[in-house]
């Protein structure tokens, strides 16, 4: 192999290693050392001198426990040149090699990351800055993509998350999972952080691999046994599954496939179930919440599918009480294309009406839905809006899809 092609293979194993572990790491730094920023550092270090080590003397056999094993030695020298957050320096670096040797024995890293982001939901954190603060740390998400989600510069958001990271070690914020009577006051602001990361894979094209919404169920499954007494995470779970499930038939030759025709042999039959065991087990505690009634809303679309039950009035009722809980833009647009697909495109304009402009201006969706519902009416108004729609599409499959919808207007199909 050629000293370019070493250099290479390093760089991707420590890419690979950064999208499928990065969360897993800070979090376990962060546990064991109490300070978010300090863990963060690290592990960029040990970063760099992977692609040096690596490319001079080969790939370790295990790329994820050498970085640890590098960052927790930066952690302990950084530990041992000054006190942090008032606790002895070889206080602090006690305990993390104390962790290091009872993880080395386990032969395992343990996954730390539902503890961080309890941790970053704690009352002393902006409940603004919460979700991008979890985001970040624990799901490794970065932080471009967290203010592209959230709308704000990438610059400003940086400067939110390091003052909450600060905050976090100037408060002493203890590296703990909460008591029982704390944990429902900081689960939601957990499970809307799984949530949007689960978000950030949804569109990912060709049923690839997702490592983002893989992560997520993972961590909402732990959710959903760490509080058991809670509905809401099993009603994540359930959503999040249902969605999962069909990844692999959301794209057929590189082509958007929208979900009336997809087929259905290529979604996750082990993943619906589950879905609808989880989302069965919520409904028995009667206390129906924005995930629980999301998922209700993916079981009344599948059941159309697979058991040919006319469900599209059952959808625009469920959205109705899911608006009544938890209004938003996409949910507000979400019933509007539920009453397309219900054939009452006159409901579906009127609830697009209501929306105001300012926040339906750059909403793709809603020109989506829009364009849809002014199609089915025929409008000549349909072609501006699947324009603004493909316009404000990211995704290039989307893009030829709503193209072809366009076309068809166009011509009275």
């Amino acid at each position: 192999m050629t000293p370019n092609a070493v250099t290479e293979s390093a760089r991707a194993t420590a890419e690979a290693v950064a999208r499928d572990s990065y969360g897993r790491l800070v979090a376990w730094l962060a546990s064991v050392g109490g300070d978010v920023a300090a863990a963060e550092d690290a592990l960029a270090d040990a970063f760099v001198k992977a692609l040096e080590h690596w490319a001079r003397d080969g790939l370790p056999e295990a790329p994820e426990a050498w970085l640890l094993t590098a960052a927790r030695r930066r952690l302990i020298d950084g530990a041992r040149r000054e006190a942090t957050r008032g606790r002895a320096a070889e206080e602090i670096a006690r305990a993390i090699e104390e962790a290091a040797a009872d993880d080395d024995a386990r032969n395992t890293i343990p996954d730390d990351r539902l503890r961080l982001m309890f941790i970053c939901a704690h009352p002393a954190i902006d409940p603004a800055i919460r979700t991008p603060l979890m985001l970040q740390t624990a799901l490794g998400v970065d932080a471009k993509r967290i203010a592209a989600a959230f709308l704000a510069s990438p610059s400003a958001m940086a400067q939110r998350l390091v003052r909450a990271k600060r905050k976090i070690a100037d408060a002493r914020i203890p590296f703990a999972n909460p008591d029982p009577q704390d944990l429902p006051a900081r689960l939601g602001a957990v499970l809307d952080a799984v949530y949007a990361a689960f978000g950030a894979d949804f569109d990912d094209a060709g049923g690839a691999r997702q490592p983002f919404a893989e992560e997520a169920l993972f961590l909402a499954r732990l959710a959903a046994r760490l509080a058991p007494d809670e509905p809401e995470p099993l009603g994540l779970v359930a959503l999040m599954a249902f969605i999962h499930a069909r990844a692999p038939a959301r794209r057929a030759g590189g082509a958007y496939v929208p979900f009336d025709a997809q087929d259905t042999t290529r979604w996750d039959a082990d993943l619906m179930a589950e879905a609808e065991e989880a989302l069965g087990r919520a409904a028995a505690f009667q206390a129906p919440g924005r995930y629980q009634l999301e998922a209700a809303i993916q079981s009344a679309h599948v059941t159309r599918r697979m058991q040919g039950v006319d469900t599209r009035e059952d959808v625009v009722r469920l959205y109705d009480r899911l608006i009544a809980r938890a209004p938003s833009i996409g949910a507000r647009v979400a019933r509007a294309a539920a009453l397309v697909a219900a054939g009452r495109a006159p409901d579906a304009i009127s609830a697009l009406d209501g929306i105001p402009p300012s926040k339906a201006a750059t909403h793709q969706p809603y020109w989506a839905a829009r364009a849809e519902a002014e199609a089915m009416l025929g409008l000549a108004s349909a072609d501006d809006s699947y324009a603004r729609a493909i316009g404000l599409s990211t995704d290039e499959a989307a893009r030829r899809f709503l193209a072809r919808r366009r076309g068809a207007a166009r011509k009275g199909g």
